[in-house]
């Protein structure tokens, strides 16, 4: 078994050689239509492109969801985004809050965060910043965020608990989240459990659905909404690289599940740590 310092330093990897890459060459290693899929990375990824906002630079095919489409993100608004890769969240919120907001990017991989600081130089965006820093232990001061999002972040980082009390930290009181993330109905086999490319692909660090849903309600959010979810297929060329004939029939036929929920919370308007909202 790994470590969490083991564990971050594998994603960091695996992400460094993925911002490298474009989205169709992460996409080859993928395709999701059983003729070439030897990689998990991109097997949830929704599309993006009729979205506001949307840029294909900063596109690499790596979330389960499309948290800012039900983020209600407003004009002037600050918002952050948590693991926020080449920048394709931060751009179509920035498109929400317009001119007057602004939007702040956390990524704790270096290539991620100078591709997507490349791509807001490229798009004249000034009120889009992107910081390295650790989502456990955010550069960001208290109070400062109207909303935050993350797409399929969560997950690859052992410590979920301290994600969501920095979440309640930067979170201004009455400001609120929309994540899409993986979680897992069942228990998954330990071959997928144990392998590294599994973990990294946003499958392996998944939680139960409703421990994930229980961190929520006692890091002290309010008004927790499932927004969206769907379920995950696996391809079988994946899964037969990782469990033998037997173990993979039975994980068929024993009604684990893999899912992609968008998850939605507030942060109660009345906070003893940061006042009340007016």
């Amino acid at each position: 078994m790994k470590s969490p310092d083991q564990l971050k330093e594998l994603v960091r990897q695996k992400y460094g050689e993925i911002a490298l890459q474009d989205k169709a060459t992460n996409e080859s290693s993928c395709c999701g239509s059983g003729c070439c899929s030897t990689e998990v990375y991109n097997i949830m990824n929704d599309d993006y492109t009729q979205m506001e906002g949307y840029n294909p630079d900063a596109d690499l095919g790596l979330g389960c969801g499309l948290p800012t489409q039900f983020a209600r993100i407003k004009e002037g608004d600050t918002v952050i985004d948590l693991g926020s890769g080449a920048g394709n969240d931060c751009f179509i919120a920035r498109a929400e809050t317009g001119s007057t907001g602004k939007v702040i990017g956390i990524d704790f991989t270096p290539a991620m965060i100078e591709k997507a600081r490349g791509n807001a130089e490229k798009l004249g965006f000034n009120n889009v910043e992107f910081r390295q820093g650790d989502i456990e232990q955010m550069p960001v001061a208290a109070n400062k965020a109207d909303v935050v999002v993350s797409n399929c972040v969560l997950n690859l980082v052992p410590n979920k608990d301290g994600v969501f009390k920095e979440i309640y930290r930067v979170l201004k009181p009455g400001g609120h989240f929309s994540i899409a993330d993986v979680v897992l109905q069942g228990q998954l086999p330990a071959g997928l459990q144990e392998a590294a490319e599994m973990y990294a692909g946003c499958v392996s660090g998944a939680v139960q659905k409703e421990a994930y849903l229980e961190l929520v309600k006692q890091n002290g959010f309010t008004n927790i909404q499932v927004q969206k979810e769907k379920a995950i297929t696996i391809p079988d060329d994946i899964l037969s690289g990782l469990l033998d004939q037997e173990q993979l029939a039975e994980f068929k036929h024993s009604g684990t599940g893999i899912f992609s929920v968008t998850v939605y919370a507030e942060k109660p308007c009345c906070d003893p740590a940061a006042g009340c909202c007016s």
